[in-house]
């Protein structure tokens, strides 16, 4: 069995966390990136919401026609932006925020979770409280952190610079309240994620960590369709 997963980024620092992964045998993705998006909706005042939407269609139509079995969509930005009744073809598209909100969802307390792209606060979050009440959780107490300074610096391919300024904030967050959970609510800071709670001896939660078992059940799904 052979299955293709076209992943879609905003930037292609994302493209080692993704096959990185461990995956069933037969499993391959295809890469597609586009910085472009973010880019336009940042510096362009008349390019509308609706004209986001429909970019993001147009990208996941053309790349659900180049073989694919399925989609991955690692850009909170696009996952934000996607309505997926308007898509013509009809593929599983896995978001890569859906099994971390499962996590944050099974975790008590108020929750600081951080981001650097001021543009996907809004749209996660309430995302994440659809995803809550719909499966019958509490709807999670979250702190936004918002680091803006740090995604221009990931966006321009500083990629150690953006790595320490978001390893530096966390480890401002674990001081602060040791006891509060911590996540980042993107895939470009699942390293330094990992390597600020090795710091800490604490567990920092990202979108990477559970991703792996989403995929795993997308492959037996498709598998089974084959």
């Amino acid at each position: 069995m052979t299955l293709n997963i076209a992943c879609l980024h905003a930037h292609e620092s994302n493209i080692a966390y993704v096959d990185g992964l461990r995956v069933p045998e037969g499993l391959s993705w295809t890469h597609y990136v586009d910085p472009g998006l973010i880019a336009r909706m940042s510096a362009d005042t008349s390019f509308s919401e609706e004209q986001a939407r429909a970019h993001v269609v147009r990208q996941l139509e053309w790349m659900a026609k180049a073989s694919a079995d399925a989609i991955l969509i690692t850009c909170t930005n696009d996952i934000a932006l996607l309505d997926e009744a308007r898509l013509a073809v009809k593929l599983p598209v896995l978001k890569i925020d859906k099994p971390f909100f499962e996590e944050i969802c099974r975790r008590a307390g108020t929750h600081a979770l951080l981001f650097t792209n001021p543009a996907t606060v809004e749209g996660t979050t309430n995302r994440l409280y659809d995803y809550a009440e719909r499966l019958g959780y509490a709807r999670p107490q979250i702190e936004t952190v918002v680091l803006p300074e740090a995604f221009d610096l990931i966006m321009r391919g500083e990629k150690e610079a953006y790595r320490a300024v978001v390893q530096a904030e966390l480890k401002r967050l674990l001081d602060a309240d040791p006891a509060r959970p911590v996540s980042v609510a993107q895939l470009s800071m699942a390293d330094a994620a990992e390597q600020a709670g090795a710091s800490r001896g604490a567990t920092i939660g990202h979108p990477l960590r559970p991703l792996a078992g989403a995929v795993e059940a997308l492959a037996r799904e498709l598998g089974g369709r084959k």
